[in-house]
């Protein structure tokens, strides 16, 4: 009786430690991803969703493909938009 409830519980506590969590480090210029298989499947859409906070669109500017690595964004004004337009005036 004992060991069937400890196979599941072997089964369940494997299962549970292939999942790993997307840790994202970002502020209102970009920030970056850690890489992983199933990171980099949602990379768009959380960069994208991370972005929109601050009503930017996001763009991935790298990615590297090896665990402990990072997948980089940037957040930037869309094009056509008075921010943006505004932010050249001023660099030019």
């Amino acid at each position: 009786m004992l060991k069937p409830f400890a196979v599941i519980l072997l089964l369940a506590s494997l299962s549970a430690a292939q999942a790993q969590p997307v840790v994202m480090t970002a502020n209102d210029i970009g920030g970056i991803i850690s890489w992983s298989p199933e990171a980099e499947a949602v990379a768009k859409p959380t960069a994208q969703a991370h972005c929109a906070y601050f009503g930017k669109l996001a763009r991935i500017t790298s990615v590297y493909r090896q665990y402990g690595h990072y997948i980089g964004f940037e957040c930037a004004f869309p094009r056509g938009s008075v921010v943006h337009e505004r932010a050249l005036r001023v660099r030019g």
